[in-house]
């Protein structure tokens, strides 16, 4: 099941049977709520990219709170646990539901590690909150901006959940030993995502890629190569991307007019911002507004 509003999206993609994503996102300025039925004995990973969500259990008597940058695991095979959550204003979460029978074929070599698979906790409940590092977060980030062809897709979201799990699970690698060549330690992550930051905060005047890449310490390739890999584009189609996202909820306002609004995200004229967003929607501002109407 796929849910795509101007606001944000909710998607639910079949991995196998007993395998369940769902990429949950909600880019308002008002929190959402997201509701999936689960089984009883389902594991339920969930994974905060950022903002935050809160997770309701036991018909909304206790709560959970998901900061960005943090994971939860829960297992509870006395009980239903449905996933009831209220996401934040601008707040993305990847979940993956998972059967337990399942979960254990794939780590079943791992039984001694792994507290709940083993007989003596397999019938408690399990609960676990750790931060995202660095390579997750790069996996997340992949989920989001997959561009591959639909004949592909599927095996990639497969692909990238078993990446996820063997992250989360890894106990042996050095944590400075990264996935991705760029990404060496935390602070090459945190470079990237100021990068993305500044681009937002200066959409009408963005900065040329040499000027974003001194102003955030990073050489100029680790910028393109790390930013493509985090977020899925390239910076200036990224921005792109995010103007135009900005332009479409500034019309929907009916605060400003088309003139206004593309000076706002950086069009000098108001022919360019007609190309820019026809280019991007396949329609004009105009015609955009007129069938809001």
């Amino acid at each position: 099941m796929n849910e795509n509003t101007a606001s944000g999206s909710l998607s639910e993609i079949r991995i196998d049977p007993d395998i369940l994503l769902l990429l949950c996102r909600n880019d308002t300025d008002q929190p959402t709520g997201v509701q999936r039925n689960s089984g009883r004995r389902y594991l339920q990973f969930h994974f905060c990219l950022k903002g935050q969500a809160r997770f309701a259990y036991n018909e909304g008597r206790y709560h959970l709170d998901l900061p960005g940058d943090q994971s939860l695991l829960l297992y509870n095979p006395q009980t239903e646990l449905p996933v009831q959550a209220t996401l934040s204003p601008h707040t993305w979460v990847v979940s993956v539901l998972m059967s337990i029978r399942t979960f254990h074929g794939l780590f079943s070599s791992e039984a001694d590690y792994i507290p709940f698979l083993n007989p003596e906790y397999r019938d408690r409940k399990y609960y676990q909150q750790n931060p995202v590092g660095p390579s997750i977060s790069v996996v997340l980030s992949q989920l989001w901006g997959q561009s591959t062809h639909p004949s592909v897709r599927p095996l990639y979201y497969k692909a990238k959940v078993y990446e996820l799990l063997s992250l989360y699970f890894n106990r042996t690698a050095d944590p400075q030993a990264e996935q991705c060549p760029f990404l060496l330690d935390e602070e090459n992550l945190r470079k990237i995502r100021l990068a993305k930051e500044i681009v937002i905060e200066r959409m009408a005047e963005p900065p040329t890629l040499p000027e974003l890449a001194e102003e955030t310490g990073l050489s100029l390739k680790k910028l393109k190569e790390g930013f493509k890999q985090i977020y899925g584009d390239t910076v200036y189609s990224f921005l792109f991307d995010y103007k135009m996202e900005t332009a479409r909820k500034m019309l929907e306002s009916g605060t400003f007019n088309v003139n206004e609004v593309g000076l706002k995200v950086g069009y000098s004229t108001a022919s360019h911002f007609i190309s820019a967003f026809k280019k991007k929607y396949n329609t004009t501002p105009k015609k955009y507004l007129m069938s809001l109407a």
